[in-house]
């Protein structure tokens, strides 16, 4: 889930606290920080590692979700002198605030990531550094890590390196505003060679085989005296901000991988059961998906703001599964790559957020300065990838208990009233599924005969408990189908 809008309203309901108070507990989420960690995090604050290279001259801008305080990456992109695309990357530097095995390092180990709720931010390290210090906020000289990456002028890695440097970032820009920019007749030179550049690296995705899922987003924002819920299609900027994270993680792979010490991130490639019945579920949408066409540009085809394609998109995500980590050092691993991305990659752009970013940042930058990679990191590397799996585990219970909770708030009082959805999965025996209502944005389990994927359907809200956590819906009428996923009977005889 997307970092929400935060903000508590007026009065909280009692079920409603009593609920995102249970959520917290059930996940173990820390309320606070020990009071040894926010002094060596106001001690960090005020005493940062500073490196001797001054890059304060980039025009770099950031591009996050509106109201964003943790701000991992800053971005400019350039033209070199034969028209290669020069692209610099920020990265905040934590190990300039942190002191392995101290009381932050500590806490982050425990912690894992940074996890979000309507009402407040768990952030993995303590605000003073995460929103303020360390976070590359406009206009304020920032200890970072800079990615220097070149691609030709069709948006090929040329070469990539990353070094210690002072950066300022010029300006915070939402996805919204960077988008408006863009498509405006006057973008700054970064956001015009965005796109180009994110265009690129799409044409470059597609040739390897990845693939990126457009998928609506179920987004908590304030409304009046509480919250609601709202599906969200990613703005273009989105995914070529995207490309460029990805970019920097595809290169600090490429340099672990060379120096044979590193952790990546790692996807097994999808089965050919999973591809058959992902065909099928095609055919069921009537979707058409030719037979010579492959996964990566059949996703390409779909829209997530039509009801069938977003349930095609939905479907989809379930090709990939088993994402993880891998550790390693003194050679190179096998079977480590990224399936969806098609490349070795590795998570590194994003160290206030993900503990595991602050390694790979730490090992490429030792190994592009030609430096043995520090112990510290050595010491936490074999534990790593099961510490991550962990507090993924956690983030995405946790993350997914609250939307569930927020769907209970808006519909308590409304069980026995009908809704319009669409059916965007379907269990086993066909009687029970999810539905996806568009007005409010809720997704819940459905009952009824012979459910079909795509389906729209009238439904009926049939419960709404705060004690289970969950709404619950069964199906009034159907409004269009139902599909079948059997091939259509053959003309009668002329």
């Amino acid at each position: 889930m997307p970092a929400p809008k935060l903000g508590l309203p007026p009065v909280v309901p009692e079920e409603l606290a009593k609920g995102l108070a249970a959520i917290r507990e059930t996940a173990a989420v820390p309320s606070d920080f020990p009071v040894e960690v926010h002094a060596a995090a106001q001690q960090a604050a005020a005493e940062p590692i500073i490196p001797d290279l001054d890059r304060t001259d980039l025009e770099l801008i950031t591009i996050d979700p509106a109201g964003s305080r943790d701000l991992d990456q800053a971005l400019h992109i350039g033209r070199g002198l034969s028209g290669e695309f020069v692209i610099s990357y920020a990265i905040a530097d934590l190990a300039a605030f942190v002191r392995p095995g101290g009381p932050i390092d500590l806490e982050a180990h425990r912690r894992g990531t940074t996890l979000y709720g309507p009402d407040c931010r768990t952030p993995l390290h303590p605000p003073v550094l995460s929103e303020g210090a360390a976070s590359l906020l406009p206009n304020e000289v920032r200890p970072a890590l800079l990615w220097t990456i070149t691609l030709d002028h069709r948006g090929q890695m040329l070469a990539a390196e990353v070094a210690r440097a002072t950066v300022r970032s010029r300006a915070q820009l939402s996805y919204s505003e960077a988008q408006a920019e863009i498509d405006s007749s006057t973008p700054r030179e970064t956001l015009g060679l965005l796109k180009l550049v994110g265009q690129w690296r799409e044409i470059r995705e597609r040739d390897r085989g990845g693939v990126s899922l457009k998928i609506p987003e179920q987004e908590i924002h304030p409304q009046g005296n509480g919250w609601t819920l709202r599906f969200r299609a990613p703005e273009p900027v989105e995914g070529w901000n995207a490309q460029i994270s990805m970019l920097a993680g595809m290169a600090a792979a490429h340099i672990m991988l060379y120096g044979q010490v590193g952790i990546l991130r790692t996807m097994p490639p999808a089965d050919s059961y999973s591809l058959r019945r992902l065909r099928q579920v095609a055919k069921a949408l009537r979707i058409v998906w030719p037979p010579e066409m492959d996964y990566p540009d059949f996703v390409r085809t779909l829209t997530p703001t039509r009801p069938d394609q977003a349930a095609m998109l939905n479907a989809s995500t379930r090709l990939f599964r088993g994402a993880g980590y891998r550790s390693f050092s003194g050679g190179i691993p096998e079977a480590a790559d990224h399936a969806a991305i098609a490349s070795d990659y590795a998570h590194t752009t994003a160290p206030l957020r993900r503990l595991v970013d602050r390694y790979t940042g730490e090992i490429c930058v030792a190994l592009c300065a030609d430096q043995p990679v520090p112990a510290w990191v050595f010491r936490d590397l074999d534990g790593l990838p099961e510490q991550m799996a962990a507090a993924e585990r956690r983030s995405k219970k946790y993350e997914r208990a609250i939307i569930d909770l927020l769907e209970v708030h808006l519909l308590s009082n409304r069980v026995g009233q009908t809704f319009t959805g669409t059916v965007v999965e379907v269990d086993r025996d066909k009687q029970r599924g999810t539905v996806m209502i568009e007005e409010p944005a809720v997704e819940g389990r459905v009952i009824g005969d012979r459910l079909r994927l795509g389906q729209e359907v009238l439904v009926r809200l049939t419960s709404a408990s705060y004690d289970v956590g969950a709404v619950a819906f069964e199906v009034a009428r159907t409004i269009s189908g139902p599909f079948d996923a059997s091939p259509p009977p053959p003309p009668p005889p002329e």
